[in-house]
This record gives C-alpha cells, structure tokens and sequence, in this order.
C-alpha cells in the first residue's frame, strides 16, 4: 500500500492547486442539462431535502446502491502526460479529503464558494479507473481482466472522442442540480495541473418526491426503465460487488461500470402507434407490465401466444434483454439526457445507460450481443459512447480511494 501521507511522496495539495495545464475545452460549472434545469430538488419548503445526506465512507463507494438521485454528472478525464502513480495517488487524496466533506454538507478544503456546499441534497461521488490508469500507475498486474473495451457491435455508431474511454470517471448525483455542479467543479479545478476533461455527460430523472420512493424511472421514449434490477440484500452483493476472490483482493468491495451512450430518434419514435411501441418493447407504456401481465414486476411469459402469435414479439426489447442465465443480472442506474440540439435537429435526446456488475463478461455482455443480434428498438436507438471503469472500492476515515490498488 502506498504511504497516506502526500508529503512524504513529495505530492501535496499546493502542488495539486498550482501549474498550468487546464482542464480542457468542456465547461464543468455550466450548470445540468438543458432538459433538466428547472427540475426542483427539494420536497416541500422547510429544506428538509437539501440537508439530506448519504454516508462517503464505508466497504463500497455511494452512488451505486444509493437510492438514485434526480441529478447526475459524468466527467470524463485524462491524466495529463508524464502523470505516474504518486500523480495518480494524490489526486485520488485531494478527492478522498474533498469528497468526505461535500457529501456532509461541508466546504471543501479549497472552497472558494463554502456557501454553496450546505446543501447535500443526498450528493455522491464516485470514482473508477480505465484501462490506461493502471498502465500509469505501473499496477497493470492489478488490473481486472474485464477492464478492456467491449467489443465491437454493428449497431454502434460511437463518437471515440466525444465520449469515449479516459483515464478516470467522476460520477457526482445529487437531487439538486445546484449541489451537483458545485461539487464537479470543487473536484475538477482541484487537480487541474494533472489532468484534462475529455467530457461531461449531464443526466437527469424526475425530481424527488414528484414520484412515489422505489417508482422505475421512465426514458425519454416514455418507457419505464430499469425494470428488472437485483434486488437488495444477498443478490445484490452477489450480482453487483466484487468479494476480492477473482485473483484481485485489492478490489473487494469495488464493481465493474460500463457506461453507454444511447441517442433516441423521437422524431420517428413518435410516428408511431401506442401499440406499436409496445410491441417493440413487449411492455405495456401505461404500467410498464410485460404483455403477458398486469403489473410491472409480472415474470414475461415468452411462450405465451395468441392465435398462434407471440403476445410479446421474439424481436421486442424484453425478449431480447432478458437473461439466459441466472448469472446475467447486473443494476442498471440510468439518466436522461437533453441536450441542445444541432441545427436542423427537433432535439438531442437520449439515455446514459450506467450499468454495475462483478462481472462485465459473463452478466452483461451476453445481453448487449443479442441486442447487437437483433432488437426492434434498434431502428430508433443508437449508442454513440461506450466506456468501461473499475469503481475502486470505499474507504475508511484513515485511508483515501484506491489506497488498496496504489
């Protein structure tokens, strides 16, 4: 393990704050989204929301089992040239430090703005590695053997540079927009001498308390979401945390992220019929229940028929996603985005599909090749971004994240 004091390893806050290199062409503090922006985070008027917060420290990172937040950012970032591991510890320090405040509902160390960090609003903030930051930090031998890009899909049309894979993700929710580019921004000019932004992926659901606890979010096609998740408890953990035994102990309690950009045509979605569009999910928009049931949480019955014909069509989404295997499972975590369309575009639309797992080979990958295969809704979606990280593990008050890796 990597010595915890930055003095020693000749890597201080000082130095973080200082130097020239900036963080890039994207503008981190420009507020959420367009679509989200008059979203309302709090419930009620005494505020009660606002001070809501969820615990940093622990075996596992927030922002993953946490209930999910109304807002979310995604960032993107590379570590500059030359970065090595003292590079890599120190921000992942400055982030420890930053981040055990933020989410208590207090300044960061460096606050220029102290004001606009008492309102949590149940902020998180989670960070994982690519692929190259092991490479950097001279623990290739450490690296999971399913942090490598997905293979190739053909219905892929993926923008490498706009939202491909970096370095390192920040994933920062919280149910106040407000909290949430505070938060990004504290992070981010922290460590501005060390890295470049290579992008911000801005996500939103419905603002809290507009809908029941535990109700599935709906995607900006209309359809619920996230059905079918593993569900708390010894699944959970089973499916979704990693126990250390896959050759890298050092990763107990981290998990695998592959996180998806996924365009939305609406403009054609749209021309189609209600039942249509139920046909090409195998969901009912209404209730979110498969065709063969009344609720939404109903099994499918894919052998179900009707005059011969499937109730739900062999080609919809659900027939298609729906695992093999007991193994296949994995949480889904996604957000909608809207952003500012190109000229000539109605909108820029889509979902940031952000799925976890133990294991990114053997529970989703089979699931993304069978889309890859055939799925309806394929002639109205297209991922445009694909990235995978390993989510480090949590940390206790005495150590930093990744001090097991580094």
């Amino acid at each position: 393990m990597a010595d915890r004091n930055p003095q020693r390893s000749g890597f201080t806050r000082r130095r973080l704050l200082g130097g020239a290199a900036g963080l890039g062409a994207v503008g981190i503090g420009a507020g959420i989204g367009w679509g989200a922006a008059e979203a309302t985070a709090a419930i009620g008027t005494d505020g009660s929301s606002g001070s809501m917060t969820e615990p940093f420290h622990g075996l596992h990172q927030g922002g993953i089992a946490t209930e999910p937040q109304a807002h979310a950012q995604f960032v993107g970032i590379n570590l500059v040239d030359g970065a090595d591991r003292a590079t890599l510890a120190g921000i992942l320090k400055v982030w420890t430090q930053d981040a055990a405040r933020l989410t208590a509902g207090r300044p960061a160390l460096a606050d220029t703005e102290p004001e606009l960090s008492a309102v949590p609003a149940r902020l998180t903030v989670t960070v994982g590695l690519g692929s190259r930051a092991f490479a950097i930090a001279d623990r290739i031998d450490r690296k999971p053997r399913w942090l490598q890009p997905l293979p190739s899909f053909t219905i892929d049309q993926l923008d490498e540079i706009s939202w491909g894979q970096t370095d390192i993700l920040l994933q920062v929710c919280s149910d106040d927009p407000m909290t949430v580019a505070h938060a990004v921004r504290v992070l981010t000019k922290n460590v501005r001498s060390m890295v470049q932004i290579a992008w911000v992926q801005r996500g939103f659901r419905n603002a809290r308390g507009s809908l029941g606890s535990g109700t599935t979010m709906r995607n900006l096609m209309g359809q619920v979401d996230g059905t079918v998740n593993p569900g708390q408890g010894d699944d959970f953990d089973k499916f979704v945390w990693d126990d250390g035994s896959a050759g890298q102990p050092w990763f107990a309690g981290g998990t695998a992220l592959v996180l998806r950009r996924i365009s939305m045509q609406l403009d054609t979605w749209e021309e189609l019929d209600r039942h249509a569009r139920e046909l090409s999910v195998g969901r009912t928009i209404g209730t979110g229940a498969p065709l063969t049931g009344t609720e939404e949480g109903d099994e499918p019955d894919f052998d179900a028929t009707k005059m011969g014909i499937p109730v739900i069509p062999p080609s919809s989404h659900i027939a298609r996603a729906h695992r093999r295997t007991e193994g296949e499972q994995f949480l889904r975590r996604g957000y909608n985005y809207d952003d500012p369309p190109a000229p000539g575009q109605t909108s820029n639309s889509g979902l940031i599909f952000a799925a976890y797992q133990r294991d990114i080979d053997s529970q989703i990958l089979p699931a993304l090749q069978r889309l890859d295969e055939h799925d309806s809704l394929n002639e109205w979606t297209t991922p445009i971004g694909s990235a995978v990280y390993a989510i480090l593990p949590g940390t206790d008050e005495r150590g930093y994240l990744g001090s097991t890796l580094l």
